[in-house]
């Protein structure tokens, strides 16, 4: 039997996990399909209502990482902590399994690209990202958070999670739309690049690490300016690489050829530049 996998969310189009994931089936000798599916909001359960025995695994990228949360079987303490899952294991007995790939995999991002003690982060966002980045962030020794956004009331759940981290860590939300100059060791930009604004970028200049999550399209303004500046960069694909390969690991039960993986979305991100 053809085993298959997915990446589901809209916009879907875009997704690197194809790419990535079907990289890592070429390299250990698996035959199994990876495609991108368009699931809107509130059609997540139809989809998964249509799902033979071949299916596996999927990934789950916006809107659908909270929906699926009522949809799930189980839920591993990482996803129940973070209030999210992009991770969904579907069993041989029928069984549904969320995961939280997000948080170890941008927690492996951060260290890949810097040793440096980190204790105190903004993060430019309030969504189901910024919260597993908040706690990858709070697993690596910060303990002060500050949240930029545009509607606090609508970051609740995000604050509930990161406040709720065992380590204890203080958080607090601010205006993106403010002009006082963000301070931390980190800043994490969940925000799509057309709101990384002129003055944004400029309020983020003294930050010495930035952890842009998108890939695609890149670079964005902050991943520019930051590339320019000299400071240290995580990039989006560096995150989605790290938590593909977890994934690919849980679907599969093999180790992940991580470089294998990261090669083909590196080159299928150049094929999308058009210089």
């Amino acid at each position: 039997m053809l085993r298959r996998c997915g990446v589901l969310g809209d916009p879907v189009a875009h997704s690197l996990s194809p790419v990535l994931h079907r990289a890592g089936y070429a390299e250990v000798g698996l035959d199994w399909a990876y495609d991108a599916h368009r699931v809107a909001a509130g059609g997540l359960e139809a989809f998964l209502g249509g799902l033979g025995p071949e299916w596996r695994g999927l990934s789950l990228t916006m809107p659908l990482k909270r929906e699926v949360l009522p949809l799930v079987d189980h839920l591993t303490d990482r996803a129940r902590l973070a209030g999210a899952a992009n991770t969904l294991l579907l069993e041989d007995d029928g069984s549904r399994v969320g995961d939280n790939t997000d948080l170890p995999g941008a927690t492996a991002a951060i260290r890949e690209r810097t040793t440096a003690p980190l204790a105190t982060a903004a993060v430019l966002g309030g969504g189901a990202t910024a919260t597993s980045v908040g706690l990858a962030l709070a697993d690596l020794g910060v303990r002060t958070l500050e949240l930029l956004v545009r509607d606090a009331s609508r970051a609740r759940e995000t604050v509930d999670a990161l406040r709720a981290h065992p380590g204890g860590v203080e958080v607090r939300t601010s205006s993106l739309e403010g002009d006082a100059a963000v301070e931390a060791d980190v800043v994490v930009a969940t925000i799509p690049a057309g709101a990384q604004t002129d003055a944004l970028v400029a309020r983020c200049g003294g930050v010495p690490v930035v952890f842009e999550v998108l890939y695609d399209p890149w670079p964005t303004p902050l991943a520019a300016a930051t590339l320019a500046s000299g400071r240290t960069l995580v990039g989006g694909l560096d995150l989605l690489v790290h938590q593909a390969a977890l994934q690919f690991e849980l679907f599969t039960g093999l180790p992940a050829p991580l470089d294998a993986m990261r090669d083909a979305g590196e080159r299928a991100l150049s094929a999308r530049d058009p210089a």
